[in-house]
Protein backbone atom coordinates (compact mmCIF):
# COMPACT_ATOMS: atom_id res chain seq x y z
CA UNK A 1 0.00 0.00 0.00
CA UNK A 2 1.34 3.13 -1.21
CA UNK A 3 2.61 5.39 2.02
CA UNK A 4 2.11 8.67 0.16
CA UNK A 5 -1.28 10.32 -1.27
CA UNK A 6 -0.42 13.38 -1.82
CA UNK A 7 3.15 14.59 -3.60
CA UNK A 8 3.41 18.33 -4.30
CA UNK A 9 6.21 19.24 -6.93
CA UNK A 10 7.17 23.25 -6.66
CA UNK A 11 8.80 24.71 -9.82
CA UNK A 12 8.21 26.97 -12.31
CA UNK A 13 8.88 23.77 -15.22
CA UNK A 14 5.41 22.87 -13.81
CA UNK A 15 4.46 20.70 -17.59
CA UNK A 16 8.01 19.05 -17.77
CA UNK A 17 7.50 17.43 -13.94
CA UNK A 18 4.01 16.74 -14.37
CA UNK A 19 4.67 14.75 -18.09
CA UNK A 20 7.64 12.78 -16.48
CA UNK A 21 5.77 12.44 -13.19
CA UNK A 22 1.86 12.36 -12.53
CA UNK A 23 0.52 8.89 -12.99
CA UNK A 24 3.84 7.46 -13.32
CA UNK A 25 3.12 6.02 -9.41
CA UNK A 26 -0.04 4.20 -8.56
CA UNK A 27 -1.66 5.71 -5.65
CA UNK A 28 0.31 8.80 -5.43
CA UNK A 29 -1.49 11.59 -6.54
CA UNK A 30 1.45 14.30 -8.32
CA UNK A 31 0.58 17.77 -8.09
CA UNK A 32 2.82 20.52 -9.55
CA UNK A 33 2.72 23.97 -8.76
CA UNK A 34 5.00 27.11 -10.22
CA UNK A 35 6.15 28.51 -7.19
CA UNK A 36 6.03 28.69 -2.94
CA UNK A 37 2.38 30.99 -3.36
CA UNK A 38 0.86 28.36 -5.51
CA UNK A 39 1.69 25.87 -3.05
CA UNK A 40 0.14 26.97 -0.45
CA UNK A 41 -3.56 25.24 -0.74
CA UNK A 42 -1.74 22.35 -0.98
CA UNK A 43 0.74 22.14 1.74
CA UNK A 44 -1.21 20.83 4.53
CA UNK A 45 -2.52 17.72 2.50
CA UNK A 46 1.05 16.85 1.42
CA UNK A 47 2.29 13.80 2.62
CA UNK A 48 5.81 14.37 0.56
CA UNK A 49 7.17 17.67 -1.10
CA UNK A 50 9.83 18.15 -4.01
CA UNK A 51 11.37 21.14 -4.50
CA UNK A 52 14.28 23.97 -4.56
CA UNK A 53 15.47 24.58 -1.18
CA UNK A 54 14.57 27.90 -0.97
CA UNK A 55 10.92 27.47 -1.35
CA UNK A 56 11.22 25.53 2.40
CA UNK A 57 10.41 28.15 5.63
CA UNK A 58 9.59 27.91 9.13
CA UNK A 59 5.74 28.52 8.50
CA UNK A 60 5.41 26.18 5.41
CA UNK A 61 6.81 23.36 7.56
CA UNK A 62 4.22 24.18 10.55
CA UNK A 63 1.72 23.75 8.07
CA UNK A 64 2.56 20.52 6.76
CA UNK A 65 1.19 18.22 9.27
CA UNK A 66 0.71 15.31 6.95
CA UNK A 67 4.57 15.95 5.78
CA UNK A 68 6.18 12.22 5.82
CA UNK A 69 9.33 13.07 3.09
CA UNK A 70 11.20 16.19 1.28
CA UNK A 71 13.12 15.68 -1.71
CA UNK A 72 15.31 18.72 -2.23
CA UNK A 73 16.40 19.62 -5.52
CA UNK A 74 19.52 20.61 -3.89
CA UNK A 75 23.08 19.20 -2.56
CA UNK A 76 22.91 21.37 0.23
CA UNK A 77 19.53 20.98 2.94
CA UNK A 78 20.68 23.31 5.75
CA UNK A 79 17.58 25.76 4.91
CA UNK A 80 15.42 23.26 5.61
CA UNK A 81 17.23 20.94 8.54
CA UNK A 82 17.59 23.98 10.64
CA UNK A 83 14.18 25.03 10.62
CA UNK A 84 12.39 24.63 14.30
CA UNK A 85 9.18 23.17 12.71
CA UNK A 86 10.69 20.20 10.99
CA UNK A 87 9.49 17.52 12.72
CA UNK A 88 12.36 14.70 13.35
CA UNK A 89 10.23 12.09 11.94
CA UNK A 90 9.96 13.57 8.83
CA UNK A 91 12.59 12.16 5.54
CA UNK A 92 14.89 14.31 4.27
CA UNK A 93 16.76 13.42 1.27
CA UNK A 94 18.89 15.40 -1.37
CA UNK A 95 19.95 15.63 -4.65
CA UNK A 96 23.39 14.49 -3.91
CA UNK A 97 25.98 13.60 -6.52
CA UNK A 98 24.55 15.88 -9.72
CA UNK A 99 26.21 18.94 -9.43
CA UNK A 100 30.19 18.33 -9.46
CA UNK A 101 30.92 19.34 -13.25
CA UNK A 102 28.65 22.70 -12.94
CA UNK A 103 30.16 23.86 -10.05
CA UNK A 104 33.64 22.88 -10.81
CA UNK A 105 33.56 24.38 -14.36
CA UNK A 106 31.75 27.87 -12.01
CA UNK A 107 35.09 27.81 -10.11
CA UNK A 108 36.82 27.79 -12.54
CA UNK A 109 34.94 30.62 -14.32
CA UNK A 110 35.80 32.81 -11.23
CA UNK A 111 39.77 31.59 -11.16
CA UNK A 112 39.58 32.54 -14.94
CA UNK A 113 37.97 35.96 -14.47
CA UNK A 114 39.45 37.53 -11.46
CA UNK A 115 42.93 36.16 -12.21
CA UNK A 116 42.90 37.48 -15.91
CA UNK A 117 41.17 40.80 -15.00
CA UNK A 118 38.38 39.69 -17.42
CA UNK A 119 36.83 43.00 -16.19
CA UNK A 120 39.03 45.34 -17.54
CA UNK A 121 39.25 43.31 -20.78
CA UNK A 122 35.63 43.61 -21.22
CA UNK A 123 36.30 47.47 -20.34
CA UNK A 124 39.13 47.94 -22.89
CA UNK A 125 36.65 46.51 -25.44
CA UNK A 126 33.81 48.71 -24.98
CA UNK A 127 35.79 51.53 -25.59
CA UNK A 128 37.71 49.79 -28.52
CA UNK A 129 41.01 50.45 -26.22
CA UNK A 130 43.84 47.71 -27.38
CA UNK A 131 45.26 47.62 -24.20
CA UNK A 132 47.08 44.45 -23.05
CA UNK A 133 46.12 42.57 -19.55
CA UNK A 134 48.36 41.17 -17.75
CA UNK A 135 47.52 37.40 -18.31
CA UNK A 136 49.03 34.96 -14.82
CA UNK A 137 48.23 31.40 -16.11
CA UNK A 138 46.59 28.84 -13.29
CA UNK A 139 49.17 26.01 -14.44
CA UNK A 140 51.99 26.02 -11.65
CA UNK A 141 49.22 27.83 -9.10
CA UNK A 142 48.30 26.08 -5.89
CA UNK A 143 44.43 25.84 -5.22
CA UNK A 144 42.92 24.51 -1.79
CA UNK A 145 39.78 23.41 -1.35
CA UNK A 146 37.75 23.74 1.50
CA UNK A 147 35.44 20.64 2.22
CA UNK A 148 36.51 17.63 0.52
CA UNK A 149 32.77 14.99 -0.68
CA UNK A 150 32.01 14.07 -4.13
CA UNK A 151 32.06 17.90 -5.74
CA UNK A 152 35.57 18.33 -4.79
CA UNK A 153 36.24 15.45 -5.52
CA UNK A 154 34.78 15.78 -9.19
CA UNK A 155 36.89 19.41 -8.84
CA UNK A 156 40.29 18.61 -7.84
CA UNK A 157 41.24 16.22 -10.63
CA UNK A 158 40.35 19.04 -13.59
CA UNK A 159 42.46 21.42 -11.20
CA UNK A 160 45.27 18.81 -12.51
CA UNK A 161 44.69 19.35 -15.71
CA UNK A 162 44.82 22.68 -15.49
CA UNK A 163 48.74 21.70 -13.85
CA UNK A 164 47.83 22.78 -10.50
CA UNK A 165 48.65 21.85 -6.99
CA UNK A 166 45.64 21.05 -4.98
CA UNK A 167 45.63 20.41 -1.55
CA UNK A 168 42.08 19.55 0.37
CA UNK A 169 41.54 20.86 3.82
CA UNK A 170 38.78 18.15 5.40
CA UNK A 171 38.06 17.05 8.90
CA UNK A 172 38.52 13.38 7.40
CA UNK A 173 41.94 13.37 5.45
CA UNK A 174 42.35 10.62 3.47
CA UNK A 175 43.97 9.51 -0.16
CA UNK A 176 41.89 10.64 -3.11
CA UNK A 177 42.44 11.29 -6.60
CA UNK A 178 43.49 14.40 -7.73
CA UNK A 179 44.47 16.40 -4.59
CA UNK A 180 48.41 16.46 -3.71
CA UNK A 181 47.88 16.77 -0.29
CA UNK A 182 45.31 16.83 2.59
CA UNK A 183 45.91 18.85 5.41
CA UNK A 184 43.37 18.91 8.42
CA UNK A 185 40.34 21.56 9.29
CA UNK A 186 42.23 23.19 12.30
CA UNK A 187 45.28 23.83 9.94
CA UNK A 188 43.24 26.02 7.44
CA UNK A 189 45.66 29.33 8.02
CA UNK A 190 48.23 27.52 7.15
CA UNK A 191 46.46 25.72 4.14
CA UNK A 192 45.28 29.27 3.17
CA UNK A 193 49.02 30.61 3.61
CA UNK A 194 49.98 28.30 0.90
CA UNK A 195 47.05 29.08 -1.65
CA UNK A 196 46.52 31.20 -4.79
CA UNK A 197 42.95 30.10 -5.30
CA UNK A 198 40.96 28.74 -1.88
CA UNK A 199 37.31 27.21 -3.16
CA UNK A 200 35.02 26.47 -1.03
CA UNK A 201 32.89 24.16 -0.93
CA UNK A 202 32.16 22.74 2.85
CA UNK A 203 28.16 22.82 3.51
CA UNK A 204 26.97 25.35 6.00
CA UNK A 205 26.33 24.26 9.52
CA UNK A 206 26.63 25.83 12.76
CA UNK A 207 30.10 24.41 13.16
CA UNK A 208 31.05 25.68 9.50
CA UNK A 209 29.83 29.14 10.14
CA UNK A 210 32.27 32.18 9.21
CA UNK A 211 34.69 29.05 9.23
CA UNK A 212 36.98 31.07 6.19
CA UNK A 213 37.40 33.52 9.09
CA UNK A 214 39.36 36.60 9.66
CA UNK A 215 42.43 34.75 10.68
CA UNK A 216 42.22 32.50 7.82
CA UNK A 217 41.61 35.72 4.88
CA UNK A 218 44.62 37.26 7.08
CA UNK A 219 47.08 34.31 6.24
CA UNK A 220 46.50 34.45 2.45
CA UNK A 221 49.14 36.04 0.13
CA UNK A 222 48.08 39.77 -1.16
CA UNK A 223 47.51 38.08 -4.94
CA UNK A 224 45.61 35.49 -3.58
CA UNK A 225 41.94 35.05 -4.37
CA UNK A 226 38.54 33.28 -2.57
CA UNK A 227 35.99 31.89 -4.70
CA UNK A 228 33.31 30.52 -2.44
CA UNK A 229 30.46 28.40 -4.28
CA UNK A 230 29.11 26.92 -1.08
CA UNK A 231 27.03 29.09 1.36
CA UNK A 232 27.57 32.59 2.22
CA UNK A 233 27.73 31.78 6.26
CA UNK A 234 30.70 29.59 5.57
CA UNK A 235 32.84 32.70 5.01
CA UNK A 236 33.36 35.83 6.84
CA UNK A 237 32.09 38.42 4.34
CA UNK A 238 33.01 41.55 6.13
CA UNK A 239 36.69 39.95 6.43
CA UNK A 240 36.34 39.15 3.07
CA UNK A 241 35.49 42.93 1.79
CA UNK A 242 38.11 44.51 4.29
CA UNK A 243 40.96 42.61 3.04
CA UNK A 244 39.75 43.76 -0.51
CA UNK A 245 39.31 47.05 -0.38
CA UNK A 246 43.12 47.40 1.77
CA UNK A 247 44.43 44.89 -1.06
CA UNK A 248 45.53 42.10 1.56
CA UNK A 249 44.33 39.89 -0.54
CA UNK A 250 43.81 39.60 -4.83
CA UNK A 251 40.10 39.16 -4.97
CA UNK A 252 36.52 37.31 -4.94
CA UNK A 253 34.80 35.06 -6.41
CA UNK A 254 31.09 35.13 -4.75
CA UNK A 255 28.24 32.74 -5.76
CA UNK A 256 26.64 32.45 -2.52
CA UNK A 257 25.75 35.26 0.26
CA UNK A 258 24.85 35.67 4.16
CA UNK A 259 21.64 37.64 2.87
CA UNK A 260 19.94 36.56 -0.68
CA UNK A 261 19.23 37.96 -2.84
CA UNK A 262 22.21 40.21 -2.52
CA UNK A 263 20.53 43.49 -2.07
CA UNK A 264 21.54 45.80 -4.61
CA UNK A 265 23.30 48.26 -2.03
CA UNK A 266 25.76 46.27 -1.00
CA UNK A 267 29.04 47.46 -1.49
CA UNK A 268 30.37 43.56 -3.29
CA UNK A 269 28.56 44.93 -6.43
CA UNK A 270 31.08 47.46 -7.12
CA UNK A 271 34.29 46.40 -5.98
CA UNK A 272 36.53 45.93 -8.57
CA UNK A 273 38.73 42.87 -7.53
CA UNK A 274 35.21 40.99 -6.79
CA UNK A 275 32.89 38.78 -9.10
CA UNK A 276 29.55 38.49 -8.02
CA UNK A 277 27.07 35.73 -9.28
CA UNK A 278 23.51 35.19 -8.43
CA UNK A 279 23.67 32.03 -6.58
CA UNK A 280 23.77 29.57 -10.50
CA UNK A 281 26.74 27.46 -9.95
CA UNK A 282 24.43 24.42 -9.01
CA UNK A 283 22.54 25.47 -11.67
CA UNK A 284 22.96 23.82 -15.87
CA UNK A 285 21.16 23.38 -19.16
CA UNK A 286 20.17 19.83 -18.35
CA UNK A 287 19.69 19.83 -14.95
CA UNK A 288 15.87 18.78 -14.66
CA UNK A 289 17.24 15.94 -16.39
CA UNK A 290 19.20 15.21 -14.21
CA UNK A 291 17.23 15.24 -11.17
CA UNK A 292 14.87 12.43 -12.98
CA UNK A 293 16.93 8.99 -11.28
CA UNK A 294 16.94 10.43 -8.00
CA UNK A 295 13.34 11.67 -7.77
CA UNK A 296 12.17 8.29 -9.65
CA UNK A 297 14.02 5.67 -7.02
CA UNK A 298 12.84 7.99 -4.05
CA UNK A 299 9.08 8.37 -4.86
CA UNK A 300 9.28 5.07 -6.07
CA UNK A 301 10.66 3.91 -2.59
CA UNK A 302 8.82 5.46 -0.54
CA UNK A 303 5.61 4.73 -2.35
CA UNK A 304 5.81 1.00 -1.61
CA UNK A 305 7.19 1.64 1.84
CA UNK A 306 10.51 0.75 1.22
CA UNK A 307 12.24 3.92 3.06
CA UNK A 308 15.55 2.46 3.67
CA UNK A 309 16.37 2.21 0.25
CA UNK A 310 15.97 5.59 -0.77
CA UNK A 311 19.11 7.30 -1.69
CA UNK A 312 20.66 10.52 -0.42
CA UNK A 313 19.17 10.49 3.00
CA UNK A 314 19.76 13.42 4.88
CA UNK A 315 20.01 12.66 9.05
CA UNK A 316 18.92 15.89 11.04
Amino acid sequence: MSQIKTAVFIDPKVEWYRSNFAGKFPGVEVQVVPDGKAAQGLIAEADAILAMGHYFNDAMLGKASRLKWIQAFTTGVDQIVLQPSLRREVLVTSMRGIHGPQLSEMAFMHMLNLSRNYRQILKNQERGAWVKVPQPRLCGKTVVIVGVGLISEELAPRCKAFGMKVIGVTSAPRELPGFDLMMKRDELAEAAALADFIIVLAPYTPENDKLVSKKVIDSMKPTGIIVNIARGGVCDEDAILAAIREKRIGGAGLDVFGTEPLPPDHPFWKEERVMVTPRMSGGSDDYHTLTIATITTNLKCFAEGRMQDMINVVPH
